[in-house]
């Protein structure tokens, strides 16, 4: 039985234990700094804790010394030097940080440590590079790759009409760092939230998308003119996160109140997040369209693939979570099972050159009812 750790057992962390514990597959080893979020797990003998902190990578390179495979699961201010870590470890990896450092200048160390690291594995970046990679392979040329994707709260409530479906740092992460897209082939920088427009969704109705720097390694990877992502939030919420990006509450920078030096981020951090949390039991949503258009032997293909994911009564389990966590277990039994075997760091759209990867992925997600 091949043994697991996975680091971070928050929204998303935790459902991907219990979906791995789940089968009798794998010993499985959470770990994480906050002890209330090892207490869900209190009672299942399928699954061990570690109360550890991991931003120290000594932590890191510690507690997955005897495991065989890791998942990491942590948010993305720590994603790149925990992923450094593991590597440095020697052992194989799935990861699901998103951290805006460039991934592959881990490759070499990768290579050299003949680990096989797959990185962004969520639901975009992830399963969307998947496919973009997936229909990449199938045609001779792509001209035009966009993505629309968005987590949601099913139910509105002013005055955000919004929840965090992952880490709240990383959803001021998509307000603040500049966008990038590919645009007559070449890469084009643009503010965060700019570029609004309307996108009709059935069963939900009309959402806003705005420019966010979600492309990642598919600016590298994918040859194609043009390449764009965009998020996609409830109308009215792209001008109050305008409103508090440019007010300075979402600065780093620390000024004077009183005498006092303090963060902007740290206050409205203290503010926002709690009306942002996601309690147990509130329902969200989880949508994606995916398109992609090119030819192959001189003939105009297009593919759309579209995603419409809730949350799960019966397990209790939140959409985003579901819709990104199960990527990433599906892809760890990828490598488990000897299907992926490219040494080095490799992004989701290396999977979609392999179909057999694209399918036994999606039929994974399928039987959990993405």
């Amino acid at each position: 039985m091949k043994k697991i750790a996975i680091l971070g057992a928050g929204l998303i962390g935790a459902p991907m234990a219990f979906d791995l514990a789940s089968t009798g597959e794998f010993d499985v080893t959470v770990v994480d700094v906050d002890p209330a979020n090892l207490e869900k797990f209190r009672g299942n003998k399928n699954i061990k804790t570690i109360e550890r902190d991991l931003s120290k990578p000594d932590n890191v390179r510690a507690v997955v010394a005897g495991v065989d495979l890791v998942l990491s699961a942590v948010p993305g201010f720590m994603g790149f030097q925990t992923l450094k870590a593991v590597i440095e470890a020697g052992k194989n990896v799935i990861d699901i940080a998103f951290f805006p450092e460039d991934l592959f200048t881990l490759d070499e160390l990768a290579k050299r440590n003949n680990v096989i690291a797959i990185s962004d594995i969520g639901v975009a970046p992830g399963m969307s590079n998947i496919l973009i990679g997936h229909v990449d392979h199938k045609l001779d040329k792509v001209e035009k790759a966009i993505i629309f994707v968005g987590g949601l709260p099913k139910e509105r409530t002013w005055p955000f009409e919004y929840k965090a479906v992952f880490s709240p740092i990383d959803v001021i992460e998509e307000y603040t760092r500049p966008a990038r897209y590919i645009e007559n082939g070449k890469m084009v920088t643009r503010p965060a939230l700019s570029d609004p427009e309307l996108i009709e969704f059935p069963g939900i109705g009309t959402l806003e998308a705005f420019n966010s720097d979600g492309l990642r390694s598919l600016a590298e990877t994918i040859d194609a003119p043009f390449m764009i992502e965009k998020t996609l939030r409830y109308i009215g919420h792209i001008d109050k996160m305008k409103v508090l990006r440019e007010t300075g509450f979402f600065s780093k920078e620390p000024i004077e109140i009183n005498g006092t030096m303090i963060s902007p981020m740290d206050f409205t951090a203290k503010l926002l997040f709690p009306k942002w949390k996601l309690e147990d039991g509130e329902e969200d949503i989880t949508v994606m369209r995916v398109i992609v258009e090119g030819e192959k032997s001189g003939v105009g293909y297009r593919y759309v693939y579209d995603l419409f994911d809730s949350y799960e009564r019966a397990t209790k389990v939140h959409s985003m979570a579901r819709t990104t966590g199960y990527t990433a277990t599906m892809a760890l039994r990828m490598v488990t099972k000897g299907m992926y075997t490219r040494k080095g760091v490799s992004a989701p759209e290396f999977i979609g050159k392999h179909p057999k990867c694209v399918d036994f992925i999606l039929k994974g997600l399928a039987e959990r009812g993405v």
